[in-house]
């Protein structure tokens, strides 16, 4: 580890914005100075920005690269250290990965295996190793409407420092897939189903849900205070659903569905989390609320890449245009997410805290990292 000088940088700090240096030491953050000279070794940063490193909540990634193609499975360790490589060159020093809890069996094509606790464990094991440039820690995916949650959930312990556990109800006809012929495109797509087939995939669906949804649901809740875990709500859609995540103690929703939702959740103290794609397209692709539109009503509070990482840093400055505010945009995916899942050590440029930092770049319509750091350590 070396003491590091990032100088003549434009500093993103908690509240403000402002030229200056930042000093890393002993892998904390040991000081600031204002103004724009160079000291001796410093790096120069001629003007770029200084950012906290990025802390991502929800992402799929992991997934994309093990899974490259449907039914095609690569190595787990070349396909986590890819992705890890991938997070750390868009900026991202803290991640939680994300991994599906709750299997279908026996449905043939549209079968999806277990495959949690196995990838948990080489996830853990090369963390230990010290092969990984980031962060990784663990988030749940909870799928209730499925054949085999709580038997998945039995498999973890407080040992395994689960971050967050969040409540997933892909339940056909309600949440995200309230419009079936958005469902439609995707199951078909995704699992080569004829109509016949998909019609009796979504009824064998909501039989499932009507059989095992509250079991489920209550076990989800439990096994996250067990694991002494945040827990998530996802895709909520009325004030009902809304309701229920603040009974169960949800401290953030991923990616409300409505307007509706979002005013709920903000009502309740639960914080919005919307996915950084739906930010830069200008929609979700689900059919669902812009997140645009929660930006501007001010009911958006942390962004999550969900499936593009570079997505997080674009979507970041994007807000901070948006808002007339870049201290408050980088907030939505530094000290937001920090605050929602309790990480008190990172998230702002404040001394004392990780020396988790990155170099920025703007250009005209996207943004370049140029450097990395993690705990001190320039991994990129």
């Amino acid at each position: 580890m070396t003491d590091t000088i990032l100088a003549n940088a434009t500093l993103v700090l908690p509240d403000e914005v402002i030229p200056g240096a930042l000093y890393l030491k002993d892998g904390l953050i040991a000081g600031i100075d204002f103004g724009t000279s160079v000291p001796k070794g410093a790096i120069d940063c001629v003007g770029d920005l200084v950012l906290p490193g990025l802390i991502e909540l929800h992402t799929d990634n992991l997934e994309r690269h093990i899974e490259p193609r449907p039914k095609v499975q690569f190595p787990h360790a070349a396909a986590i250290l890819a992705h890890d490589g991938e997070l750390a060159a868009t900026g991202i020093t803290t991640v939680f990965d994300a991994l599906r809890v709750g299997s279908i069996v026996s449905e043939g094509k549209a079968s999806s295996g277990e495959y949690a606790r196995l990838l948990a464990d080489e996830i853990i094991a090369l963390r230990e190793e010290g092969a990984l440039r980031i962060n990784h820690l663990l988030h749940l995916r909870a799928e209730v409407c499925s054949e085999t949650l709580i038997d998945e959930l039995d498999r973890f312990g407080p040992q395994d420092g689960i971050g967050i556990v969040s409540l997933m109800d892909h339940t056909p006809g309600q949440r995200q897939f309230s419009n079936l012929d958005q469902l439609r495109n995707y199951v078909r797509g995704k699992h080569g189903l004829s109509e016949e087939d998909f019609l009796a995939h979504v009824a064998k669906q909501q039989a499932l849900s009507d059989r095992v949804g509250a079991a489920h649901e209550a076990a989800a809740v439990a096994a996250a205070r067990r694991f002494g875990a945040v827990l998530a709500s996802h895709d909520d859609t009325t004030t009902g659903q809304v309701a229920v995540s603040h009974r169960h103690g949800a401290t953030f929703a991923e990616f409300p569905t409505t307007v509706e939702a979002a005013r709920a959740c903000r009502d309740s103290g639960i914080h919005v989390m919307m996915g950084a794609p739906n930010l830069i397209r200008g929609g979700s692709h689900s059919g669902n609320v812009a997140a645009k539109e929660l930006a501007e009503l001010g009911l958006l509070d942390i962004v999550s890449s969900d499936y593009v990482p570079a997505a997080l840093l674009n979507a970041a400055l994007m807000l901070g245009d948006l808002w007339g505010d870049l201290a408050r945009g980088v907030a939505t995916v530094t000290q937001a997410p920090a605050a929602a899942t309790a990480l008190r050590d990172r998230g702002s440029l404040s001394i004392g805290l990780r020396g988790d930092v990155i170099r920025v770049a703007r250009l005209q319509k996207a943004a370049a990292v140029r450097g990395v750091w993690v705990g001190g350590n320039r991994v990129g």
